[in-house]
């Protein structure tokens, strides 16, 4: 995680230059600020930030991993990752209930979108809870 954060805090540091480097440029230009873009390099320097926080936060509780050590090896990194999908629907699902929300919001329907904000709770439950089988039962005896 030590890699990560410091590659996002450096582009949130990246952003925030460029950003007050439009700010003032668009102004130096026009008479004033144009606020799309500055809004917008705004925000990706508080979203990259955000990322690169929750990144440094959780590098200093866990252990460093291979790729966070210049002397590990390749096979240090080998092992089991973890469980993944062969196959699902539910991203679909979801892409589509979140189409129909977005339908329903472009238009200005609160029907359509209600319709497809509920769609789109049951696809994402359905997603997260895909592979659940609920909990272990013992045999009595």
């Amino acid at each position: 995680m030590k890699t990560e954060w410091k590659i996002f805090l450096t582009v949130a540091t990246f952003l925030l230059g460029v950003s007050i480097l439009y700010a003032a440029w668009t102004y130096g230009e026009g008479g004033r600020v144009e606020w799309v873009g500055t809004v917008a390099l705004v925000l990706s320097f508080l979203l990259c930030s955000m990322c690169g926080g929750f990144f440094w936060f959780v590098s200093r509780r866990i252990d460093l991993r291979p790729e966070d050590r210049p002397d590990a090896e390749v096979a240090d990194g080998a092992g089991e990752v973890g469980f993944f999908s062969p196959g699902s629907y539910w991203p679909f699902g979801l892409a589509l209930a979140a189409s129909i929300a977005g339908l329903g919001l472009v238009y200005w329907q609160m029907w359509l979108l209600g319709v497809g904000l509920v769609a789109v709770i049951f696809a994402a439950c359905g997603l997260l809870f895909e592979y659940y089988s609920g909990t272990r039962r013992t045999a009595e005896h």
